[in-house]
C-alpha cells in the first residue's frame, strides 16, 4: 500500500540533514528496477538536491516501445525552511507526494505489477529553502529559480505531465484533499480531462473538485504578475500537456506552515497518479482532444508567446 511509503518518506524527508541520497538510497533499496539520479545545484541561496527516477514499463519507449510516457514532477520551493522554521513545511507536499508515487511503482515493478508505458518522476530535496512574501499567505521560495527547477524536472521524455503543488494558500478551492486543474498545452487553457475526473472519483470514492486557474498561472514567473503558486510553471517549459495536481486545504495555510502536512490527504494524491500512469501508459486516459486543440489553434493561432517571459521593456 502508498500509505506505508508516505509515512516513510515523510519521516526521512523531516529532517535538517537529509539530502537527495537518502531518497536515492530509499528508493533504490526497493529493487524496482529503476534509474534514479541525483545533482546538487547551487543557486544565489543555498543548494538542493534535484531527483529523477525513471521506471520503464513492458511497453515503454526505454525498451523501443510504442506506449506514451508520464511525467510526475513534485513541485516546490523546499520541504523545509530552516533556521527561520523547524521541521517539514507544508510546501514539501509535492516532493513527498511525487517521491512516494515511485516508492509505490518501484514496489508494484518488483511485485510482477509493470505498467505498459514508462514513468519519469521528478523534484528536488531542500530543507534549508528561504521563504518569500506573497498574499494572502507568505509562500516557499527556493534556492534555485524557476527556470532552473524546469531545466531539471521537465525533461523531454514526457509525454504528459501531472504537476503536483502544496496550493492551500489561497481562497480559491477550499477543500481538503486534492484539486486538479485544466489542462495546459502550450498557452492554451482547456477544458478538465473527463478521464482524470473519473480517475479522481475511482481513486477517492468522491466527487471531483478542480482549481480554476487564469491566464497568469500559466505566464512564467518574474514577469510581474500574480500567479496562484508555481503549479503550473512546467507548462511554460515544455509542448506536452500539462495537468495540476493541487493538495488543497479549507483555510488558506502558509507554504512555509509547519505541521500542516496531511499524510491521508498526500496518499491519495499518490493512488490518483499511480491510476493515471498505469491507464495514460495503456492509452486510456487523455489529458486533452488533440482535434480541438488543432482546431484551436487553427481558428485562433498559436499562444505559445504565453511560455516566454513577454515584452521585456514592459516588464522593467
Amino acid at each position: 500500500m502508498s500509505f506505508k511509503h508516505v509515512i516513510e518518506l515523510y519521516e526521512l524527508m523531516d529532517s535538517n540533514y537529509v539530502t537527495g541520497e537518502d531518497i536515492k538510497k530509499y528508493l533504490a533499496d526497493l529493487n524496482g528496477n529503476g534509474e534514479i539520479t541525483v545533482q546538487t545545484v547551487e543557486g544565489n541561496e543555498g543548494s538542493t538536491d534535484f531527483i529523477k527516477v525513471t521506471i520503464p514499463g513492458e511497453n515503454g519507449k526505454m525498451s523501443g516501445g510504442t506506449a506514451p510516457t508520464l511525467g510526475i514532477i513534485g513541485r516546490l520551493g523546499g520541504i523545509g525552511a530552516r533556521p527561520e522554521l523547524k521541521g517539514f513545511v507544508s510546501d514539501g507536499d509535492g516532493a513527498l507526494s511525487a517521491m512516494a508515487s515511485a516508492a509505490k511503482l518501484l514496489d508494484m515493478t518488483k511485485k510482477g505489477d509493470r505498467l505498459a508505458g514508462d514513468v519519469v518522476l521528478t523534484t528536488h530535496i531542500c530543507p534549508t529553502a528561504p521563504t518569500l512574501p506573497h498574499d494572502p499567505v507568505p509562500f516557499m521560495n527556493s534556492p534555485v529559480d524557476i527556470l532552473t527547477m524546469n531545466q531539471h524536472e521537465v525533461t523531454e521524455e514526457m509525454d504528459a505531465i501531472l504537476s503536483i503543488d502544496t496550493t492551500k494558500g489561497n481562497m480559491i478551492t477550499n477543500h481538503k484533499g486534492f484539486a486538479i486543474t485544466p489542462t495546459v498545452k502550450e498557452g492554451y487553457i482547456l477544458k478538465v480531462s473527463d478521464d482524470l475526473l473519473h480517475l479522481y472519483t475511482q481513486s477517492t470514492g468522491t466527487l471531483p473538485v478542480t482549481l480554476p486557474i487564469t491566464t497568469q498561472d500559466i505566464t512564467p514567473y518574474g514577469n510581474g504578475v500574480y500567479h496562484v503558486n508555481s503549479i503550473l510553471q512546467p507548462s511554460v517549459a515544455t509542448t506536452s500537456p500539462v495537468v495540476g495536481v493541487a493538495v488543497t486545504t479549507e483555510t488558506a495555510v502558509a507554504g512555509c506552515g509547519t505541521g500542516a502536512t496531511h499524510l491521508v490527504d498526500v496518499e491519495q494524491v499518490v493512488r490518483f497518479a499511480i491510476e493515471v500512469a498505469k491507464a495514460y501508459g495503456e492509452n486510456k486516459c487523455a489529458f486533452f482532444n488533440e482535434e480541438e486543440f488543432n482546431r484551436l489553434e487553427m481558428l485562433y493561432g498559436k499562444m505559445t508567446h504565453l511560455q516566454t517571459p513577454g515584452k521585456q521593456e514592459a516588464v522593467k
